[in-house]
């Protein structure tokens, strides 16, 4: 078992590295993406609800922080509320960040959706408990950071200067593609985890995996602060 600990425990580090190289990015739309986006005229839904899914499915930031949302969740009805409670915070802040053209740093923005993620990991190991004697409403934190998570895309389309000319059905259609995308990838990772709890690994190495969350975490948000003090505004 000692070995099976150490692959395990392996293959944890090597995906929080492998995410931490592509960080900087977990946001981004560029190339032919961007190209289509900026292009845009009149309402296109299809399109945009494949950019929304491929978005969400390829943001490591979100990923993470719904892995330590879910950790130590084991009911279908909970881990629903508290997704749903994720994704109408993303929806407000996407949807009405763009539509009313709300501004803000991206970089910092990018920042604290990296400290999300290690809070929602240093939840996990009851530091809250354990340091301060007290426990956050667990609901209120994901709602308010899916708020945050929302606005960090909301900044990145705001980049680039999106036609009016049916953005409110393309803004529509992009959160659609969000959420489904949000379904997709977390489907995969309850599939994953479920494998994984019912092993007597998950015991011995659900600290060190939370630990790892909330280093991913700091290296998102160093990142970014690195970006925001050497850029400044990216707008």
């Amino acid at each position: 078992m000692g070995n099976a600990r150490l692959l395990v425990l392996g293959l944890i580090a090597c995906t929080t590295a492998f995410a931490g190289a592509g960080f900087a990015a977990a946001h981004d739309i560029g190339g032919t993406d961007a190209a289509f986006v900026a292009a845009a005229r009149g309402g296109d839904p299809i399109p945009f609800a494949y950019l929304g899914a491929k978005h969400m499915v390829t943001g490591y930031d979100h990923l993470l922080f719904l892995v330590g949302v879910i950790f130590f969740l084991y009911r279908l009805r909970q881990i629903v509320l508290y997704v749903s409670l994720f994704s109408l915070g993303h929806s407000i802040t996407l949807l009405a960040g763009v539509f009313f053209d709300l501004h803000a740093n991206a970089f910092l923005v990018d920042a604290v959706i990296g400290l999300s993620v290690v809070y929602k990991a240093f939840d996990n190991l009851g530091g809250f408990r354990t340091l301060f004697g007290v426990q956050p409403d667990t609901r209120a934190a994901v709602l308010g950071f899916g708020l945050i998570h929302g606005l960090g895309l909301a900044t990145k389309l705001q980049a680039m200067s999106l036609n009016p000319d049916g953005l409110l059905i393309n803004l529509a259609a992009f959160n659609v593609g969000v959420e489904l995308g949000q379904v997709l990838a977390l489907s995969l990772i309850l599939a994953a985890m479920t494998l994984w709890r019912r092993t007597p690994l998950f015991g011995r190495t659900a600290t060190a995996a939370n630990i790892l969350l909330m280093l991913a975490g700091f290296v998102l948000a160093g990142q970014q602060f690195a970006g925001y003090l050497l850029i400044g505004d990216p707008a």
